[in-house]
């Protein structure tokens, strides 16, 4: 009788030092989940301050700031560029839907591939037992 009393005891063990650890477990997730969190938020705030700075002193940054102050200055004149490209390509006409039926050709389907498994020329001997065969 001792020995299932024993058992019961680590059985109860194992299943309390198992609840702890997923306890423990369930909070670091948690506690990692909300580090994401702030995370994000750093990020967004990051951002916000970067594009507060720039709208306030782009054009005339601090010594640290002036290359990102001039890449974004660039990128910005870059946009304006491709929008304006953009609009002149549409206005031109350039792609109507009549050229691009022009442009597009009949495939054929492809007729389907027939994998089969090698045939070989040697037959298989399943039989353990004969001793005709070489080893």
């Amino acid at each position: 009788m001792a020995l299932i009393d024993d058992l019961k005891v680590k059985a109860v063990e194992l299943t309390q030092a198992g609840v702890a650890k997923s306890k423990q477990l369930t909070e670091i997730a948690r506690l990692q989940l909300a580090n994401a969190g702030e995370n994000d938020s750093i990020r967004k705030a990051y951002l916000e301050l970067g594009k507060l700075y720039y709208a306030e002193r782009g054009m005339a940054p601090e010594a640290g700031y002036t290359a990102l102050c001039e890449k974004i200055t660039t990128a910005k004149i870059n946009i304006e560029e491709n929008k304006a490209r953009i609009a002149q390509l549409k206005e031109e006409g350039a792609l109507k839907d009549s050229d691009l039926a022009a442009v597009e050709t009949e495939i054929p389907p492809e007729e389907p591939v027939i994998v089969s498994a090698p045939v070989s020329a040697d037959p298989i001997d399943f039989a353990d037992d004969d001793p005709a065969r070489p080893e």
